[in-house]
């Protein structure tokens, strides 16, 4: 049985998963890590998904796990910094379910590399396409969809869109233009929610193995491992739903730094402090 509370004065029936059943959600970067997670998640919870990534054979993986639990799922394969396959790929949505009421971007990559130290400057472009205009992409091509629907839009940033972090500046730079540009739609398209997320390190990801290194190359099992500190994917996508469920704004994994970007604010030098000693704590690269 569900529970009774009361919400703007209304009386709201929350069954476990009532809110997400029958709904539809596109998940970007869907063949594995967090992106495969939620896929599966949303299907527990009665979910129509659309799955979206570049990798075929995981991306059938991924879809067949969520059929497996009764979902009815598309996938598309493509790449988000094409316009033509994020246009594509809501068409796809629209053909076989008739709407959309999410749109989880989360397809992402990442960098582990000083600047100064940088050899293939393309590893910038690289990472505003996929991160940034990845985003844009699918957001303009979902956007008349979900305002009919008055659906959300769930963005996966991190929470270096907040502050700097050694060996990511070109990471951070794409993170920080995803909230730029989020902040701006939301005063300008007011019937779309809008839900950041903004994660510490998570486990369970091939972030860390395909991010580019100094040569342009993805790092692999050269990587840094991840420590204790890094956070599951079964409690993040917890958290991201719940945030969904709420229609929050802004949500920061773990709790425990969600007095960062108030600190960023106020006493910036702190916070660089606590990053630097961090990162040699760690043993996660030689920083100044």
């Amino acid at each position: 049985m569900g529970r009774l509370r009361i919400e703007n004065g209304k009386d709201l029936l929350i069954l476990n998963g009532a809110m997400f059943c029958d709904k539809v959600a596109i998940i970007t970067g869907a063949s594995s890590g967090l992106g495969a997670a939620l896929a599966l998640e949303l299907a527990k919870q009665g979910a129509h998904l659309t799955l979206f990534a570049r990798r075929k054979e995981k991306l059938s993986e991924t879809a067949e796990q969520c059929r497996r639990l009764g979902a009815q799922v598309v996938t598309v394969v493509g790449d988000v910094t094409r316009v033509e396959d994020c246009e594509q790929l809501v068409e796809a949505t629209v053909a076989a379910f008739g709407r959309i009421d999410y749109l989880i971007a989360n397809a992402g990559i990442s960098m582990w590399a000083r600047f100064d130290e940088v050899e293939d400057m393309e590893v910038f472009r690289k990472l505003m396409e996929t991160n940034y205009l990845g985003l844009v992409y699918c957001v303009h091509a979902a956007l008349p969809h979900l305002k009919v629907s008055k659906g959300m839009i769930v963005a996966i940033a991190s929470l270096q869109s907040k502050f700097g972090v050694p060996l990511h500046t070109g990471y951070g730079a794409s993170k920080h233009a995803v909230l730029g540009f989020l902040n701006a739609l939301r005063l300008e398209v007011e019937d779309v929610h809008v839900l950041t997320v903004l994660p510490h390190w998570l486990q369970g990801t091939n972030l860390r193995q395909h991010a580019f290194g100094k040569d342009g190359e993805a790092l692999g099992d050269s990587s840094q491992r991840h420590n204790k500190e890094a956070l599951s994917l079964r409690s993040c996508c917890r958290a991201i739903l719940k945030a969904m469920r709420k229609q929050r704004r802004e949500l920061v994994l773990p709790w425990h730094h969600r007095a960062l970007p108030f600190l960023q604010v106020i006493h910036p030098k702190i916070v660089e402090w606590l990053v630097k000693r961090k990162m040699r704590d760690q043993g996660l690269g030689d920083v100044a």
